[in-house]
């Protein structure tokens, strides 16, 4: 990876900055889960259009992809997969994966810088949309703009960066998996807009469990705004 981005704070005043500046509503927002049990989930605004996870990167790996490669998994070709081409940017490339594929819920303005890049995007491969981020100057300053603004001192841009994030999304009523850094989606069986939070939220005890004593996991969702 040649470019490089300063990190996005696992924050949702940052993230929701930045994706308020890219032209997504403020119907709509980033939220914190507290945890993953049934109650507290049940506390989340709905409807919940993604779950993102930020996750220690160390003891993970591509199992998830061959075993998908494996098995032969179905992916449907309305899921939207951006590939991380930018070191440091995979915050950056979690919450585009996350608008990408709620676009029809979120109602994107035509004019946004988000609603521009999804069209120019729309027919590349996930590695050339990662190409393509890479030249997109005013989603890079706004990506900038946002990274500077968190609660945590704000890193080199040549530190590395032992932290990945994903998201979960419902597309054709399967749940997916997308990780920028990975090489395909990962199709984690069936589920609904409905049952999307619950469903996500399994996928995420599963990559705790990995690592359990591990306390630097953080699970956000990008959901309705609360009233």
């Amino acid at each position: 990876m040649s470019a490089k981005w300063l990190p996005l704070e696992s924050n949702p005043d940052v993230m929701n900055k930045f994706i308020h500046e890219l032209g997504v509503p403020k119907d709509w927002s980033v939220v914190d889960l507290v945890g993953l049990d049934d109650e507290l989930l049940a506390t989340v605004p709905s409807p919940v259009l993604a779950v993102l996870l930020l996750y220690p990167s160390r003891k993970q790996n591509e199992a998830g992809v061959e075993m998908a490669k494996a098995s032969g998994q179905s992916v449907s070709d309305q899921v939207y997969f951006l590939q991380q081409t930018i070191r440091n940017a995979c915050g950056t490339v979690a919450l585009l994966n996350a608008i990408a594929n709620s676009a029809d819920h979120i109602k994107l303005g035509n004019g946004s810088t988000i609603a521009k890049f999804l069209n120019e995007t729309k027919s590349l491969s996930p590695e050339e949309r990662g190409k393509h981020l890479e030249q997109e100057e005013s989603i890079s300053a706004i990506h900038e703009m946002s990274a500077r603004e968190g609660q945590t001192q704000t890193p080199c841009i040549d530190d590395e960066v032992d932290f990945r994030f994903m998201t979960l999304v419902e597309v054709d009523g399967n749940l997916y998996e997308l990780d920028g850094r990975k090489s395909l989606p990962v199709n984690h069986g069936p589920t609904s807009r409905e049952n999307l939070l619950k469903d996500a939220a399994s996928v995420c005890r599963k990559f705790i469990e990995r690592d359990p004593e591990n306390v630097r996991f953080h699970v956000l969702a990008l959901a309705a705004a609360a009233n």
